[in-house]
Formats: C-alpha cells, sequence, structure tokens
C-alpha cells in the first residue's frame, strides 16, 4: 500500500469523526474533546523536545490540561481574549526562530525548556480560540468547521500543485519537500474555497471581501506553522510527531497547520465583526 493511499484511507476515517465532533457537540464536551486531543499532541510535542521521562512528560501534559480548566472558569475575563492575542503575537516570533536552524540540536536543558515553552504558546492560545469560535453565537460550529476546511483544502491544493510544478524550494534546510508551488497551490486554492464557503454561510458585500482575505492571511500562517513544526523535528531527527496515524504520522503532525491558524483566523474575523457592526 502506498503512501498517498494511506494518507487517503486515513483521511476518509477521520474526516467523519471530526465533523462530527465539531457539529454535534455541545460547547462544554466540545472544550473538553479538543483539550484532550490537544493534550495528546502536547505529549508527541514533549518526547521532540527531548523529554524522556514518562512521568515529566505525563505532568506536562496534566498541567496543559489543568491551564485549560483554568482558562474555561475565565472564558468571560479578559484573560480569555488575551490568551488568544498571545497566540496571535506567537507566530510572528517564531519567524525568527527560522533563522536559527541548528538551534536546539544540542540537548541542552535550557533549549528544552525554551522547547516546551513555546509548545505552550502553541496549543493554550489555539485552545481557548477553538472555543472562542465554537461558542460563536452566530452559527459557531459551522465556523470551525470552516475554517477546518480551509486548511484541509489548502493542505491538498499544496500537494498537487507541489507535485505537478514543484521546483523551488520554500525551506529546504527546515523542510526539503515543500516548495513555493505548493503555497501558491495553497492560498489560491484556500481563497476559492472561502469565496465559496463564505457565500454558503451568508457573507456578502465587505465582509465576504474581508472574509476570503483574512482566510488567505491564516493559510499563510498556517505554513508557518508548519514549517515550525517539521524544524523541531529535524532537530529532534524525527521524521514524525507520533505513528497514530498509517502515513499521516502522529496528532502534532496533523495539527500543526490548525494550531497556528486558529488565533489568526479567531482574531481576525473578530476584529472584522467589530469594523461591520456585527
Amino acid at each position: 500500500m502506498t503512501s498517498l493511499t494511506k494518507r487517503i484511507i486515513t483521511a476518509l476515517v477521520l474526516l467523519p469523526i471530526a465533523i462530527g465532533i465539531v457539529l454535534l457537540s455541545q460547547l462544554p464536551w466540545f472544550a473538553l474533546i479538543v483539550a484532550l486531543v490537544f493534550g495528546l499532541a502536547g505529549w508527541e510535542w514533549t518526547r521532540l523536545c527531548g523529554v524522556d521521562s514518562l512521568l515529566a512528560r505525563c505532568l506536562l501534559v496534566v498541567a496543559f490540561l489543568a491551564l485549560c480548566a483554568l482558562l474555561w472558569m475565565l472564558r468571560d475575563t479578559q484573560i480569555w481574549w488575551l490568551t488568544i492575542a498571545l497566540g496571535v503575537c506567537w507566530w510572528a516570533v517564531a519567524l525568527l526562530w527560522f533563522r536559527h536552524v541548528v538551534f536546539g540540536a544540542a540537548p541542552l536543558a535550557r533549549n528544552v525548556a525554551i522547547k516546551l515553552l513555546a509548545g505552550g504558546f502553541v496549543l493554550v492560545p489555539a485552545w481557548v480560540a477553538a472555543v472562542q469560535l465554537h461558542a460563536n453565537p452566530d452559527r459557531g460550529p459551522f465556523w470551525v468547521l470552516f475554517m477546518l476546511v480551509l486548511i484541509w483544502a489548502a493542505d491538498s491544493f499544496a500537494y498537487f500543485a507541489g507535485s505537478r510544478w514543484g521546483r523551488s524550494k520554500l525551506a529546504p534546510s527546515i523542510s526539503p519537500g515543500k516548495t513555493w508551488a505548493g503555497v501558491y497551490g495553497a492560498l489560491i486554492g484556500s481563497g476559492l474555497v472561502a469565496v465559496l464557503g463564505g457565500w454558503l454561510l451568508g457573507e456578502r458585500g465587505w465582509g465576504w471581501a474581508l472574509l476570503v482575505l483574512l482566510a488567505i492571511v491564516t493559510i499563510a500562517v498556517s505554513i508557518v506553522g508548519d514549517l515550525f513544526e517539521s524544524l523541531v523535528k529535524r532537530q529532534a531527527n524525527a521524521k514524525d510527531s507520533g505513528t497514530l496515524f498509517p502515513g499521516h504520522g502522529g496528532l502534532f503532525d496533523r495539527l500543526d497547520s490548525v494550531f497556528a491558524a486558529l488565533p489568526i483566523f479567531v482574531a481576525g474575523k473578530a476584529l472584522i465583526d467589530a469594523a461591520l457592526g456585527a
């Protein structure tokens, strides 16, 4: 069975589950399920960071879940939105990491601590943003699905555009397989999906145009998230974050783009809604 066949079969199994969770779960259950899924991704992240102790890895995941529980209780305070803002700022900072490709290659305690902290900046704001988007009184679950479809479409368009026209490498020292053609494919494809999806969700006029622009920006940042995980995997000398999904690697491999996209999309949509008086 080829790698592409495994990817397709795994996707066909996972997609109905993901869609069902998004559309059918009440908000508290959605928040809990997403926290557990992100916690499992965090478990994989601790291994990439170089944490060997199973006890330490368990404690780190428990700490993440406890922080999610605390933030859930604070969701009506400014701390909630400040956490999302922190996630937006983090992905700007992450760009600087790419200038230091060899950073963290040595198993130094300082580097492990910094990578674990980075994992917190990736996971926690993404969880808050997912819950905030799902809680949107204006068809929140469908907006979550819209954003996920953007990511899935971008991934597919990037794969086929890169396979067909990929010549110039995007970041060969970080992820040799990614090309500029793949980036263009992802941006164009997600833009087209946003045009259709926005229309189906009732967006018109400036709101529709701004949503398409937000979708393209979101996908651009999601590519940064993908590259960031690729860099850490390269530093850890690991091909995948895990082996949970045949042909797809681990949870973090499947969610790296989502982690980056969530705070950007939620913050951008909030700004659009405020500007248009929604």
